[in-house]
């Protein structure tokens, strides 16, 4: 049991229907599994499941705990701030390709 660090720029959704409430509502949470540290208070570029860049997004509570069925997880509370245009999204997901996600594909 421990905590793993998320990076401090990206919040990647496993789930399209998180993602749908977060971009609809304004507001919205996602679970992950395992103990994770959110930089609570921090902006941070959103990720579909398929590690394209959406939306600029605040990490507005993350709590870390075990569930009824006995397993590590934790929730992501956050709020929309703006999607991404375009051409934002190109270049940022090209950036986290390139940074973060490419490198986990090979390891």
């Amino acid at each position: 049991m421990g905590f793993q660090t998320e990076f401090n720029s990206v919040c990647k959704f496993k789930s399209e229907q998180e993602l749908f409430e977060l971009l609809e509502y304004g507001r919205g949470k996602m679970v992950k599994q395992g103990f994770r540290v959110f930089p609570t208070g921090q902006k941070v570029i959103a990720y579909t499941p398929d590690n394209v860049a959406v939306a600029i997004v605040k990490i507005v509570a993350s709590i870390a705990e075990i569930n009824f069925q006995n397993q590590e997880v934790t929730e992501v509370e956050m709020q929309l701030i703006r999607k991404l245009t375009e051409e934002e999204s190109r270049i940022q997901t090209a950036l986290a390709d390139e940074m973060f996600f490419g490198e986990q594909a090979q390891s």
